[in-house]
């Protein structure tokens, strides 16, 4: 039982359908007067678009890619330093938004982004520029956690600092109406484990678990409507408030196996962020079972972690995610388990996994 407790939460958050439209407000709000745009190709057009109609939007960086890249976060930061931004504004996926981050905060400040990603210079959070992020997919939650995920080279990394946590987030529903299936799945099944893990991590605390639990229960409502309909507004609305609380559920206690064991899945066999977490997620609800998850599954209306299990498993059929060891090719089996055994998240997990238990639960897949 926990009876001490320290939450807190920076974040402005706007949520709501057509929120998009206040961006301009909150720009005036948070005293941003020149600012530098980061996205994906997707929204290149509309970056474009944004930036004639706003002066205050002086640059932009279209060309994050799917796993962001430290070159991206290099550019950006270029960018900002150039055209003497105030502030940064990242629209799209967790990529976009964890380059928006980690840009903003390297630009005010000596040296260049390697330098921080390698730890050679220490970022400062009173000195990052305000970064205003706007998730376009219902999935990764990094408009309000202080995490950025960079690639570089073939090494992924997570960097946890205050330093990018974002001043605002503005999370409009609309925004993810385009989002195609397969994504939509990939990211719903990423919020998912963010609060399933955010629930069972060994830092677990009242206030996230309670979004945990919200989150869960509206994904496993609305995250096959929206695979189905794309266009289903209230079911794009339940997962975008989801993902949201889902990001809320973890950003303190932290991820743990399930996120531990996609990275090496992400850069070995190239599989997707949120399908990379959600390869083993089934599997852990299974090894991570007691009374504490039992309750959440009766909160939402399950019969027991078995089902839970099973749910994950179908949604993850259903959006033809890759499940199987056999799905990835050649799998070097004790390079996986020790990847995975070392990756610090790991150490978050409530039931002490080595390579010797990985292993057992990756045969399972095979």
């Amino acid at each position: 039982m926990i009876s001490e407790f320290v939450y807190a939460q920076p974040v402005k958050i706007f949520f709501g359908q057509g929120e998009f439209k206040k961006l301009g407000a909150v720009l005036e709000e948070f005293g941003v007067t020149r600012a530098v745009l980061c996205c994906g190709r997707h929204f290149a057009p509309e970056a474009e678009k944004l930036m004639a109609e706003d002066r205050r939007i002086v640059a932009a960086f279209s060309r994050v890619e799917q796993n962001p890249q430290l070159s991206g976060i290099e550019e950006t930061t270029r960018l900002c330093r150039e055209k003497g931004a105030d502030g940064v504004i990242g629209i799209g996926g967790g990529s976009s938004l964890d380059t928006a981050k980690f840009a903003a905060a390297v630009a005010p400040n000596e040296g260049d982004a390697l330098d921080y990603y390698e730890g050679r210079r220490a970022l400062v959070k009173e000195r990052r520029l305000p970064v205003i992020a706007v998730p376009t997919t219902a999935g990764t939650g990094s408009e309000v956690t202080q995490v950025s995920v960079v690639s570089h080279g073939t090494e992924k990394k997570t960097i946890n600092n205050p330093a990018f946590m974002p001043a605002a987030a503005i999370v409009d529903p609309v925004l993810t109406l385009g989002v195609p299936p397969r994504t939509t799945m990939n990211t719903g099944l990423d919020a998912m484990a963010h609060a399933l893990e955010g629930y069972w991590s060994k830092n677990h605390q009242p206030i996230p678990d309670l979004m945990a639990v919200e989150a869960v229960r509206l994904i496993l409502e609305n995250l096959e409507k929206t695979w189905r309909d794309g266009s289903d507004l209230e079911a794009r609305t339940n997962m975008s408030r989801a993902a949201l609380l889902g990001g809320l559920s973890f950003a303190l206690p932290k991820t743990a196996a399930s996120h531990a064991c996609s990275y090496p899945l992400s850069e070995d066999y190239h599989l997707p962020h949120g399908e990379a977490c959600a390869f083993t997620l089934d599997s852990l609800v299974r090894i991570n079972a007691d009374a504490r998850l039992e309750e959440l599954c009766s909160r939402v209306g399950l019969s027991g972690t078995e089902e839970l299990a099973e749910r994950i498993r179908a949604l993850k059929k259903l959006g033809g995610l890759r499940s199987r060891l056999s799905d990835l090719g050649k799998v070097d089996l004790d390079k996986l388990c020790r990847d995975c055994a070392v990756h610090p998240l790991m150490n978050n997990n409530p039931v002490k996994l080595d390579e010797a238990a990985l292993r057992r639960m990756f045969e399972a897949l095979a």
